[in-house]
């Protein structure tokens, strides 16, 4: 069952809802969306709030692809690496296997 979560951007208090198991991890969320927001807004306050929002949001779209592509890059080297060191046991037990 979803609770009405209240959370407050740039000023602006909006009510969500929210499973309750959910509701740090939507707080932390706002929190940052906020902040982002206030980042993006600066000294210029005559921004709208829906230019700041729409370029907050590409700036952590742009990070997050950012992250899942790095991740999968680690993820590719990680099993090029594990699949190396396979290759040498299978080796290493080929030559001390007894005959």
């Amino acid at each position: 069952m979803s609770d009405p979560v209240a959370v407050r951007i740039l000023e602006r208090e909006y009510l969500v809802a929210c499973p309750p198991d959910e509701r740090t991890a939507l707080l932390a969320a706002a929190q940052l969306l906020d902040s982002r927001m206030r980042e993006v807004r600066g000294s210029n306050r005559m921004a709208s709030v829906d230019r700041i929002a729409v370029l907050a949001a590409l700036n952590l779209a742009a990070e997050f692809l950012k992250l899942k592509h790095d991740a999968g890059e680690r993820d590719r080297e990680l099993g090029r690496t594990l699949g190396e060191l396979n290759r040498r046991l299978d080796g290493l037990l080929d030559v001390t296997a007894p005959r």
